[in-house]
């Protein structure tokens, strides 16, 4: 921007602040399964919700959109991805891809203090089962690969990841209801333990598995 530019309305750092703050909030909810596959959205309902005029909410629906988070019609319908079996078979091969590697990268760096961080998660996953929580099923499963894939130090990697995740969202949230979960993801221990072993290919096989195993069942 030249010095004697004035900023545009759109420039402005209260919209700015107030699109990063509707996007990142709308982002987390759809990345946690808050919102079901298909749902319905509309600017004016975004942004009553969040109390912002119609530009912020609107340049985030863009933003999500961008990344796959959000579908926007040509005529402008705003909602969550209904997810086909081809799509969310690419989705997963995709975190078939990138967590493994992520998971190798962070075993280095995976010191007894990590470790416990873990153990602790997966009791707080134990705990949301047994309430019956399918979205705080999905923060803390996340929390539980995010906290791991943080110390492998690979930022652009981490972020295809969460790019994946925030596709899933919605469909995980379906999925959950068909696992019926009644006990923490048994490959979380495994992981856990490869961790604690130096494993690097039993960690790479157990990530895999975990992120995939389930995402199988809606693909039948």
């Amino acid at each position: 921007m030249l010095l004697n530019q004035k900023p545009t309305a759109d420039q402005s750092p209260t919209l700015q602040a107030a699109h990063d703050r509707v996007y990142r909030t709308l982002r987390t909810r759809i990345m946690h399964g808050e919102l079901e596959p298909g749902e319905a959205l509309t600017l004016r309902g975004i942004g009553k919700e969040y109390g912002v005029s119609m530009t912020p909410a609107r340049e985030a629906v863009r933003r999500l959109a961008a990344e796959g988070a959000l579908t926007l019609s040509s005529s402008g319908r705003v909602s969550t991805p209904e997810l086909n079996a081809d799509r969310i078979e690419e989705l997963a091969a995709l975190r078939a891809l990138l967590e493994p590697e992520l998971s190798a990268r962070a075993m280095p760096r995976a010191h007894m203090a990590l470790i416990e961080r873990l153990e602790m998660i997966q009791t707080s996953i134990g705990q949301v089962i047994a309430r019956e929580d399918a979205v705080g099923y999905l923060r803390t499963n996340l929390e539980f690969h995010r906290t791991l894939y943080l110390r492998a130090q690979a930022p652009a990697i981490l972020a295809m990841a969460e790019t994946v995740w925030l596709q899933l969202g919605p469909t995980m949230r379906k999925l959950y209801g068909r696992l019926r979960r009644t006990e923490p993801p048994h490959y979380h221990k495994l992981i856990i333990a490869a961790l604690k072993a130096g494993d690097e290919p039993g960690l790479r096989l157990s990530v895999r598995m975990d992120v995939t195993q389930g995402l199988k069942l809606l693909t039948t």
